[in-house]
């Protein structure tokens, strides 16, 4: 996973030194799929990259209702846990395994000092900042000016993206908590894609057209 996880840098554009000491400062976590990472409240000591597989980043009310915010693939870190750690607070959010992932976990304590002694992982860390804000933003307008089956697309549509496959292995009842909406509406809404052949729909499973 090392090796894999090196490569990951160096595709980043992260200096040599940088690659060395976040190699043997941070440590390898293996998840399998929807297998907890964070959970709110949690104290967020480390920074998850992923190496493979993705990360689902969901926020959580006091009741256990869940919103989808967006997906962390190959190569991304999470922004929010950053925060969280800079400014001194727990978690805000539940990070899942999407399907099974390879993770390098880095240290919190060590990223003031390398934003300050590599320019490469300042920028790392802003475009990361950028990225995930871009994505919230998308998140908000399509809850806020999308219609369910307009955001029911676009969330398979993400999904295929992010997992690189066209089959979507999730029961409808997944989606609906993702999408904070009920499981018979996520149904009614599929069978109406599937009319107008944009989906094919099997047993817990869903292929995009």
């Amino acid at each position: 996973m090392l090796n894999s996880f090196k490569e990951t840098l160096i595709s980043l554009g992260l200096e040599p030194g940088l690659i060395e000491e976040i190699s043997q400062q941070g440590k390898a976590k293996t998840l399998k799929a929807e297998e907890l990472l964070i959970s709110p409240g949690a104290a967020a000591n480390a920074m998850p990259m992923v190496i493979s597989g993705t990360l689902r980043i969901m926020r959580e009310d006091e009741e256990g209702n869940e919103v989808f915010l967006y997906y962390l693939e190959g190569g991304d870190a999470c922004a929010m846990s950053i925060s969280c750690c800079l400014s001194n607070q727990t978690s805000q959010f539940k990070a899942i395994a999407e399907s099974n992932s390879e993770l390098w976990m880095v240290p919190m304590a060590l990223v003031d000092t390398w934003m300050a002694k590599y320019g490469s992982f300042r920028k790392f860390v802003i475009d990361s900042y950028q990225n995930r804000f871009d994505e919230l933003m998308q998140t908000i307008d399509s809850i806020a000016f999308m219609n369910m089956d307009e955001r029911l697309m676009k969330f398979l549509l993400d999904k295929k993206q992010s997992s690189g496959s066209f089959v979507i292995e999730k029961t409808h009842e997944q989606i609906a908590q993702e999408l904070s909406t009920s499981r018979v509406v996520i149904s009614r809404l599929l069978k109406k894609l599937e009319k107008e052949d944009k989906v094919e729909l099997y047993r817990n499973r869903i292929e995009v057209l």
